[in-house]
Order: C-alpha cells, then sequence, then structure tokens
C-alpha cells in the first residue's frame, strides 16, 4: 500500500471486506476491444513495487490484450489526470496502484460508470471499483525465520516507509518469524517517510549498521537496504521482488508480491462477463505472495525450518497472528487460544513486543 498518511486507514475492514456490490458496468468489453491502463506510484524498473506490479500488466498482454500504463504519478490531482487521460487513449480497465490514488480513482470512476476500475491497496469501493491487495505478512514471517537463524548478535534492523497498518504488520509478522526460532532477538525499526529514495533508504540502512544490526529488513521499494547491507558485510532480506544480484554477499531471500494473479483473474473476469466488485485480500492461498528462494547466505537450519512454516501456514495450523500475543509493554492484546481476525490484522496499529520503535500518532 503506497500512500498517504490518513486517518481513515483504521475504518474497519468490514468496509474493505464487505459484500460484494452490484453487477458493475453495463459494457462488456470484447477481447477485440477491451484495453487496459495502470496508474504507476513508481518507475516499472523501481526494482520493487511497481516493477512488481508491472509484471502484472505484462502478463496481460500476454494474452493478446493492449494495455497503457503512466508511471511516477504523485498521489495529487495529477493522479485523477492521470486517469482520465488513459480513459481518453481508449482504455475501459483502469488500475490505481497506490492507496494515495483512492480518491482519485472513486471520483473519476462515478463520472465513466461503464469503465472497470481496480484501486491496490485501499478501501472505498463502487459498483465499477474493487480493492485488490496480498497478504504479505505471510511470506514476511517465513523470512523472519531466516533472519532469526542468520543473525549473530540478535540485533536486526528494519527500514520502513511509513507508520501505518501495512507496514506496521508487516514488521510484527516479520518480528514473530524471528521469535519462532530465536526469542532473543530484536527488531529496530528507522522510519524513513520515503517509498522511494534509494539516499535516505541507504543511510536508514547504514544507521541501523552502525547501532550494530548485522540482518536488514525493510519495506521499501529499492535495493538500497540490501546494497548496504553487503558494503558493510551483513546480510538483507528483500521485498516485492526477486533482487539476488543487487547485493549477492547479502541477500537472503525476499516476500514477494505476483499480482499478475489478480490481474489476469480480474481482466478475464470483464471479458466472461461475471465481474463484480469485490475486495480482493489473498495470500500463500492461490500464490498471490511467496517467499523468494533461499540464496547460500542463509543459515543451513532455515531451509527446513521455513518449509515446515509455510505448509502448516497453508493448512490453517499455523496463523502468524495468533495468541498469546503482548505488545512492546508486555500487554495482552492476542489472548492464548485466539487469533486476530482480518479486520484487526488489516487496521493493526500496535508493535509485538521484541520491536524496538514507535509509532507515531
Amino acid at each position: 500500500m503506497k500512500k498517504i498518511l490518513v486517518p481513515v486507514l483504521v475504518l474497519a475492514l468490514a468496509v474493505l471486506m464487505g459484500c460484494d456490490k452490484s453487477s458493475g458496468p453495463s459494457a462488456k468489453p470484447s477481447k477485440d476491444n477491451i484495453k487496459v491502463g495502470f496508474i504507476y506510484i513508481g518507475s516499472i524498473n523501481d526494482e520493487g513495487y511497481t516493477q512488481a506490479h508491472d509484471k502484472g500488466r505484462l502478463a496481460i498482454e500476454a494474452m493478446g490484450i493492449e494495455c497503457a500504463y503512466v508511471e511516477n504519478v504523485p498521489e495529487t490531482a495529477d493522479c485523477e489526470k492521470a486517469i482520465r487521460d488513459l480513459i481518453d487513449q481508449g482504455c475501459n480497465v483502469i488500475y490505481t496502484n497506490s492507496f494515495g490514488f483512492m480518491d482519485w480513482t472513486i471520483k473519476v470512476a462515478a463520472d465513466f460508470p461503464n469503465v472497470y476500475f481496480g484501486h491496490c491497496s485501499g478501501y472505498k469501493r463502487a459498483d465499477n471499483v474493487s480493492t485488490y491487495f496480498g497478504k504479505i505478512y505471510q511470506a514476511r514471517y517465513l523470512s523472519g525465520i531466516a533472519a532469526g537463524y542468520k543473525t549473530k548478535v540478535n540485533k536486526i534492523g528494519y527500514v520502513a516507509a511509513f507508520p501505518i497498518p501495512e507496514v506496521i504488520r508487516g514488521i510484527n509478522a516479520f518480528t514473530l518469524g524471528v521469535q519462532s526460532v530465536n526469542p532473543n532477538a530484536t527488531v529496530e525499526v528507522i522510519w524513513t517517510s520515503t517509498w522511494y529514495d534509494p539516499a535516505v533508504e541507504k543511510q536508514g540502512a547504514i544507521e541501523l549498521l552502525n547501532k550494530g544490526c548485522d540482518v536488514i529488513a525493510q519495506h521499501q521499494d529499492t535495493t538500497a537496504p540490501q546494497i548496504a547491507a553487503q558494503e558493510k558485510g551483513a546480510f538483507a532480506v528483500g521485498y516485492n521482488v526477486s533482487t539476488p544480484d543487487a547485493a549477492p554477499q547479502a541477500y537472503l531471500t525476499a516476500p514477494l508480491f505476483h499480482w499478475e494473479v489478480f490481474y489476469v483473474d480480474d481482466v478475464q473476469s470483464v471479458l466472461d462477463g461475471t465481474w463484480k466488485s469485490r475486495a480482493y485480500w489473498e495470500g500463500f492461498s492461490n500464490s498471490t505472495v511467496t517467499l523468494d528462494a533461499l540464496t547460500a547466505n542463509n543459515d543451513p537450519r532455515s531451509a527446513a525450518a521455513i518449509s515446515t512454516a509455510e505448509a502448516k501456514i497453508k493448512d490453517g495450523t499455523l496463523e502468524p497472528f495468533a495468541g498469546p500475543l503482548t505488545d512492546q509493554a508486555g500487554l495482552v492484546k492476542v489472548p492464548e487460544g485466539t487469533s486476530m481476525t482480518d479486520d484487526e490484522i488489516w487496521n493493526m496499529g500496535w508493535f509485538v513486543k521484541g520491536v524496538i520503535g514507535t509509532i507515531a500518532n
């Protein structure tokens, strides 16, 4: 969820995960006249979030469908202009990939009821607007296992963008994965207030490395934290896409998005005439998210532990946010024998025990 800080993020997931809307646009494109447009927050070559989305566009083009896209669109009225420009170019299916695009998407969708829209990571829907995201926290948990086994000093750093629920739940899932194999390890967070700024992200990683962290994780859209780790002789967990070549001596693995799973399914439903406005939030269940292959940099114990944990998450016998869970102050947030609901996970606003850092109000 790229994105801006807005209080309405804490709205209940009932809004996000509610019942299907009506049947949607009355116009049904055929393969001959469908054109799919994408509005991107970053560059298709960012080695991160936008590049992962663009793999979805390439999958749509592989279906023989024409696509168009606009890169580096800010979360301002420029988004509205970009959407309208794509419609002027003939796009009748449009996806916007950043949380800060939400209100602009809803506004334009109201003016074009026969255009199909999908908005990534938001919660506002309409008859012709779906929302979609991935349960990346599942893969975050597994990557934490790799980091927990690899650290020698029990100090892991986490370079994070903004203190919003998406980032917070990722940090928590990662920390719980770490603690599942190394309960003595801590995860220290540095906020960068940016999604894509290699210099700022690298500096954040350097600060953590200078504090003694020997493994760096990230919720950022560049490989800069991984590069910083390699330069300091440390190790790193990436994000969004597989980037072992960026820091081959440091890279352990990465939680990966496979947006093509959603995009292909959604476009096909448009062609089939079965499209409905929905709140899509999938994970390991249909491979919307996965964990990248482990490199040789990993501790030998990681592969078996991760394989076992992944199988249990998939069959439902392991839930990363199952109790007992306590916050940083030791207050029980999730009692033993219970698990967090989707609503609670989506709106998470507290750190689990073991995280070093604060969440700004």
